[in-house]
């Protein structure tokens, strides 16, 4: 990196602090500013002077207009008189402050003279060896002589011009001290205001610094309330980080939350393929000891085989549809479902009492009962079956259960014992049993995972409500 790489990069490094850049906008424009005031300031006043000096100038020339030529003419201090004739040695004199002592003016100013044009107005001249001069040349008349002379008159423009520098110096010293205080009163201000943008940066670094990759992690840093004002900019920043660190603390317990479950469903995954597979271990062991035990071996093994290959579908299902793979989409009646299940069900467990009811003013016959949905009827149809199944496997002998059509669904209440109240929030998480000691009772803890995960599939949605007696499970499709 050569010398000027170097010297740009410090530069971009000084400049890139939102406070350097403020302080520099606020220093540009006092500096711009102060310079437009002085500008305007010194041309006005030099137009002021200009004008003042042109008014002796002119009452000067009115005052040599009514003397005659030849007359010695009392000069005020740095002014000047010189005269023309037609024939005739031209002649000319400065001003000073003694008015006894007159000093004559050289060939070379007499000639800058000579050129000025007569027509009563005035202008600029430089004398070489007097600097420059306002002066007015006219012509009078000279009755003695009978010719005319050019009378050239005026003031020096000298205290004009020190005046003018003057206040420049003192104005480019004045904006000098102004663009100093600026600087130094704008940079402490800046700090002072932005110190709280410095807070929230440093909320956003500890955060940032937190082990993120895995785990339980607990985000509990804030931006303080006092720097969420809305109605500040930085105000605004703090609440929106606020927010964002509240969206990032639920995502990662979620996350966390996520990783518990795929655990825990890899465990009961396993605990549950273990048992039909340790069973099948052990009655191929008792056939080949015992011949005679063959046939009773093989029905044990094809019985464990079915409940094995049933939990594998239901967790291949399960796997598909949380990989978002499309499901049939026809029209479904799902009335003609729900008379089929009950149908079914009142011949499996006749111990239970199992009622249809239909929308209001139909009957089972009337076309106005079908309910029509759009879905895959064979999904729909394990849905129904599981949720029926869990009737009758987890509900006492006596039990009423009411399935209630809807156009946009149905409902399966019982006034049996309902689910423990722990139970109720996490009812259809997969492996999820009454039984936490895991005692068999038929099922894998699956069905209820099913029937969610098969109704959310459908874009639809299920609720459970239980207490004692009063059981609903509510199922919400959309309409065909």
């Amino acid at each position: 990196m050569n010398e000027r790489q170097r010297v740009t990069s410090r530069l971009r490094r000084l400049l890139a602090p939102l406070t350097s850049r403020l302080v520099i906008t606020a220093v540009s424009l006092v500096l711009v500013v102060s310079l437009l005031i002085a500008t305007v300031a010194t041309i006005a006043l030099r137009e002021t002077l200009l004008d003042r000096l042109d008014r002796d100038v002119r009452d000067m020339a009115r005052g040599v207009a009514g003397t005659s030529p030849g007359v010695r003419f009392n000069l005020a201090p740095n002014s000047v008189f010189a005269e023309f004739p037609e024939n005739g040695r031209a002649r000319g004199t400065l001003g000073d402050f003694d008015p006894d002592e007159v000093e004559t003016l050289t060939t070379a100013d007499l000639g800058a003279l000579r050129e000025v044009r007569v027509d009563a107005r005035a202008h600029d001249v430089e004398l070489p060896d007097h600097g420059t001069y306002r002066v007015i040349a006219q012509a009078v008349f000279n009755t003695s002589t009978g010719q005319t002379v050019v009378v050239v008159t005026g003031h020096s423009t000298g205290e004009v011009e020190k005046t003018i520098g003057s206040l420049i110096f003192w104005e480019a010293l004045l904006t000098l001290l102004g663009v100093l205080a600026a600087a130094g009163v704008g940079y402490v201000v800046v700090r002072r205001q932005l110190s709280p943008l410095r807070e929230v940066a440093a909320t956003a670094h500890a955060v940032a610094g937190l082990p993120m990759s895995s785990g339980e992690v607990s985000v509990t840093e804030r931006v303080p309330e006092r720097l969420t004002d809305e109605d500040t900019e930085v105000g605004q920043v703090g609440a929106a980080l606020n927010s964002l660190l509240d969206h990032v603390e639920i995502s990662l317990a979620e996350r966390h939350r996520s990783e518990q479950q795929v655990r825990q469903f890899v465990a009961d995954a396993s605990h549950e393929l273990r048992t039909p597979l340790t069973t099948i271990r052990g009655y191929t062991e008792l056939a080949q000891q015992r011949p005679e035990a063959v046939p009773m071996a093989l029905g044990k093994v094809e019985e464990e085989s079915l409940r094995m290959t049933t939990l594998v579908e239901d967790l291949l299902l399960l796997a598909r549809l949380d990989q978002g793979r499309p499901l049939a989409r026809e029209s479904v009646d799902l009335t003609r479902l729900l008379l089929e299940a009950i149908d079914d069900a009142r011949v499996v467990a006749p111990s239970h009492t199992w009622r249809l009811e239909l929308p209001a003013d139909t009957d089972a016959d009337s076309d106005a009962a079908e309910v029509i949905v759009t879905g895959d009827d064979q999904r729909l149809h394990q849905v129904i079956s599981n949720l029926l199944t869990n009737e009758r496997r987890h509900t006492p002998a006596g039990t009423t259960v009411t399935v209630r059509v809807r156009p946009d669904g149905f409902d399966v209440h019982d006034d049996g014992p309902g689910f423990p109240p722990d139970l109720v929030p996490r009812a259809f998480e997969r492996f999820t049993r009454a039984d936490e000691a895991r005692q068999r009772d038929g099922g894998a803890g699956l069905g209820l995972a099913l029937v969610h995960a098969i109704v959310t599939a459908h874009g639809g949605a299920v609720k459970l409500t239980s207490v004692p007696g009063d059981t609903t499970i509510a199922v919400r499709l959309p309409a065909g």
